[in-house]
Parts: structure tokens; C-alpha cells; sequence
């Protein structure tokens, strides 16, 4: 989206929608659950139980670190993963609020 489509949208439609867009493919979503699941994880170990290739998996998680989904912490040569709690809550009140907003607009 162009820079002045963005300015017809507000700071949280925006927020929101890069959000969604980065939860938009299901790889995003087995990752994030992986890491949920095992935290401090790397990269490998999603190849090893996601199946999917490294640069794959790798680019993938570059894409929920721009929103801040997930946090790598680097250590020695690898770098950890773990869910990003403080981002993840504030997008679920936002998701909520959206919800709530939107259902009670249309009655």
C-alpha cells in the first residue's frame, strides 16, 4: 500500500493490517505455535519438526519479527526464538476491540 493510501487509515487499521498480513500464511501460524510450544528454540529445530527448508522457515520468521511477534535473542552463533507476550497481548485486545466495534456497528 502506497504512503498516502496509508494516511486514510488510521494508526490502528494500519497497525492491524500488517499484523493480519503477517499471520496470513499458515507456515507464520506453525511457527508461531512451534515456539510457543519450545521456547528459547532456533532455526533448525523448526526444519527438523516443521518441514519445511531453512531459508524457508528463515524467512518466515523474518516476517513476524518486523511486528514484533517474536524475539531472537542471540547467543554464541545461534539465535533463540520465543513469542514476543507483550505484542501478542496487545494484539489480542486490538483483535477484541476491532471485533467488538465492528459486531456493534452492525446492530
Amino acid at each position: 500500500m502506497g504512503f498516502t493510501k496509508m494516511l486514510a487509515h488510521t494508526l490502528e487499521q494500519n497497525k492491524l493490517s500488517k499484523t493480519f498480513k503477517a499471520l496470513g500464511h499458515p507456515a507464520r501460524i506453525a511457527i508461531l505455535q512451534y515456539i510457543s510450544n519450545n521456547p528459547d528454540c532456533i532455526c533448525n529445530d523448526m526444519v527438523r519438526d516443521i518441514d519445511l527448508a531453512q531459508a524457508t522457515i528463515s524467512q518466515h520468521l523474518v516476517e513476524l519479527k518486523k511486528v514484533d511477534l517474536i524475539i531472537g535473542k542471540h547467543i554464541s552463533k545461534k539465535t533463540c526464538y520465543s513469542i514476543n507476550i507483550d505484542k501478542l497481548y496487545e494484539v489480542k485486545q486490538s483483535v477484541g476491540s476491532f471485533f467488538n466495534e465492528t459486531q456493534q456497528g452492525a446492530m
